[in-house]
């Protein structure tokens, strides 16, 4: 079994640097597109029960649109995925102020995060693979992080049909990092209806409470008993009008595993008989299921309302920088930042 790989033109910025779309196809119906602004997923072609494909994440056919304000639809996150406290914290006895994006929080990086730059595309020597690279540079205090951040992104189609998506950084400072990739999947296939039926199981016993403004407690919780309770396989929408905040939108802590990258969710979709596998080295999953969609969106297949996708965000947890009984997210000089996602649809 083979994958192809093919580059053209995908538009231009108003500065007049070009930008890139890669097709990734194997010969198992499978394809993906990535665009190297944004470092984003843009379509991602997978074949139902019956060798059909379809789109299932939602995007754009064009460049303007990304520009454009949109829910960071399958954008590359960073330099910190989710949300951050009062918009600052505390590194080293110094106080760094960020973007106060989400009320008075920062969230998904601050005003202009990763999923708004332009990457390099680089020629990775991968033995016959075909796997897209893309590097940033995201300079000393931009968004009001601090250090040099060196960063590396690919994304590989695999012959068994899995996305592989790898991330690795270096930095000359010590700053807070967090990378994820903002996909909205509909296994139905991208605007043809909501996620409801779509069935979830998590390998996720604990959850981070979180406050009115989806700030984490600092808790660590138990799901039995809750409506996050997913250990289990059922329907997404079978307890999703228990959310006070109207949906799912909740980081779980992912079952800790021998094997990495470990085995955090499974989706699957009784009509088309579509299912992927997310596995990853992080320690957790952000569940969000498109509730502040509301149709304003026009994107490949129509337009997007509430609950007509599911992202499945690996994650360091939110506000790691306020609570350190979370998971470490701050890189040293000297350290590497490594991380690994799959999804996997040839289960």
């Amino acid at each position: 079994m083979s994958v192809d790989c093919k580059k053209e033109e995908f538009g231009q910025l108003s500065t007049g640097e070009k930008v890139w779309l890669f097709t990734l196809k194997n010969d198992r119906g499978m394809t993906a597109c990535i665009t190297n602004y944004g470092a984003i997923l843009a379509q991602l072609h997978v074949p139902d029960s019956n060798g059909n494909s379809a789109n299932v994440v939602l995007g754009f056919s064009e460049l303007p649109p990304y520009l454009a304000k949109h829910p960071h639809l399958g954008g590359t996150i960073g330099r910190y995925a989710n949300r951050i406290a009062g918009a600052n914290f505390n590194l080293d006895g110094r106080n760094y102020q960020l973007a106060a994006n989400n009320g008075e929080n920062c969230l998904h990086g601050g005003i202009s995060g990763f999923d708004k730059k332009l990457w390099a595309v680089e020629a990775p020597d991968e033995s016959g693979r075909a796997i897209v690279l893309l590097s940033y540079l995201s300079p000393h205090m931009e968004e009001g992080f601090p250090g040099n951040l060196k960063l590396y992104v690919s994304y590989e189609l695999t012959p068994e049909n899995a996305l592989r998506i790898e991330y690795s950084a270096t930095t000359d400072q010590s700053t807070p990092i967090n990378l994820t990739n903002h996909s909205y999947f509909n296994l139905k296939g991208a605007g043809n209806g909501d996620i409801l039926d779509h069935e979830l199981t998590l390998s996720c016993d604990s959850y981070t409470p979180v406050n009115e403004h989806l700030i984490p407690t600092g808790a660590i919780a138990t799901v039995e008993g809750t409506a996050l309770d997913f250990r289990q396989p059922r329907t997404i929408g079978s307890r999703i009008g228990e959310m006070e905040i109207g949906g799912y939108d909740h980081n779980f802590v992912v079952r800790e595993s021998d094997e990495q990258p470990a085995l955090a969710a499974v989706v699957s979709e009784p009509t088309s008989g579509r299912r992927v596998s997310v596995y990853t080295t992080e320690p957790g999953i952000q569940i969000y299921t498109g509730n502040s969609l509301n149709g304003s969106v026009t994107g490949l297949g129509g337009a997007y309302n509430k609950y007509y996708a599911i992202c499945l965000e690996t994650q360091h947890f939110p506000d790691s920088v306020h609570h350190s009984n979370f998971p470490n997210v701050i890189l040293h000089p000297g350290d590497e930042y490594r991380q690994t996602t799959i999804f996997d649809f040839g289960n």
